[in-house]
């Protein structure tokens, strides 16, 4: 069991006890460990390979999820998620409870009864693997701003963020290629989506399925400040998708580029500038319990 204590405000730290008590309950050994840093993560998680492990259970939101992820991919090592962070979007995915002690007694029961399921995974040419959405754009410039942002902090640093994005939205020329088939257009976002949700359940990608081996990609066309404005209401439902600037298609492999100045993030992680390409690997992750195809 691998702990982020800083998740959720500090919320992952105070609830990891409890949580280790309620597992050792259903597996033969458990061992716990606490990493600060993504890098202290990926060295804890690295060592790991060295003994016979048959379960990782990550307690933390999607960036710790993120580094589960890396570790179990095409592994035979299965993966469980305890929502300990502000975002949960790929637990909410696999179907945890919103509070991370239900979510912990769920994830006991499913172990004992042995429910374990394959999901599929995207992954990024020459970098890593994903479980979430990719997205890169407007959303993605928000994510840059914030994350250079010292304060406030919370979600509040955000809406700051998406306010001085908003002031400078500018769309961008973006070429697309999807299962071989190029569009290039004015662009403001896009997504493309293992998942439904990003940003703590905002569903970008409303029909993403994990097990149907293709991305959902949602984008968004030239846009202006109005556009976006009027849009916003609609991301928390899912009917942004139905706008006149919105398209969506499905892909099994998805080129954005050329370079335009965008950075891709990953499950809320910086991958970098375009150009990406990006391939949806079917069922490359084990992941404990029953995920949800198409999660409300």
């Amino acid at each position: 069991m691998v702990v982020h204590p800083a998740s959720g405000l500090g919320r992952a730290g105070r609830i990891a006890d409890t949580v280790a008590e309620r597992l050792r309950g259903a597996v033969d050994e458990l061992v716990t460990v606490a990493a600060s840093t993504v890098e202290e993560s990926r060295r804890l998680m690295d060592r790991a390979h060295d003994v016979a492990l048959d379960l990782l259970v990550v307690v933390g939101g999607d960036g710790s999820a993120h580094q589960g992820v890396q570790f179990c991919a095409d592994s035979g090592v299965a993966l469980a998620v305890v929502p300990a962070g502000t975002g949960n979007d790929l637990a909410r995915t696999l179907g945890a409870p919103k509070d991370p002690l239900a979510a912990t007694d769920a994830l006991v029961a499913a172990i004992k009864a042995g429910e374990r399921t394959k999901i599929d995974l995207g992954r990024v040419a020459g970098g890593p693997w994903f479980a979430g959405v990719l997205c890169a754009g407007f959303d993605s410039a928000v994510n840059e701003r914030a994350n250079r942002m010292r304060w406030p902090a919370g979600p509040r640093r955000y809406d700051l963020a998406i306010l001085a994005e908003l002031a400078k939205l500018r769309p961008g020329r973006l070429c697309v290629v999807e299962d071989g088939t190029r569009t290039e257009l004015d662009a403001t976002q896009i997504a493309v989506g293992n998942i439904p949700h990003y940003g703590g359940g905002i569903p970008i990608c409303p029909d993403a399925d994990p097990t149907d081996g293709l991305f959902d990609v949602t984008l968004v066309g030239r846009a202006s400040r109005f556009d976006l404005i009027k849009m916003l209401p609609g991301l928390r439902t899912g009917n942004h998708v139905h706008h006149p600037i919105v398209t969506t298609s499905r892909a099994r492999e998805v080129r954005l580029g050329e370079a335009n100045g965008w950075i891709a993030y990953a499950d809320g992680e910086r991958i970098g500038p375009l150009p990406v390409e990006v391939s949806c690997v079917p069922e490359a992750l084990t992941v404990v319990g029953k995920p949800n195809g198409r999660p409300s």
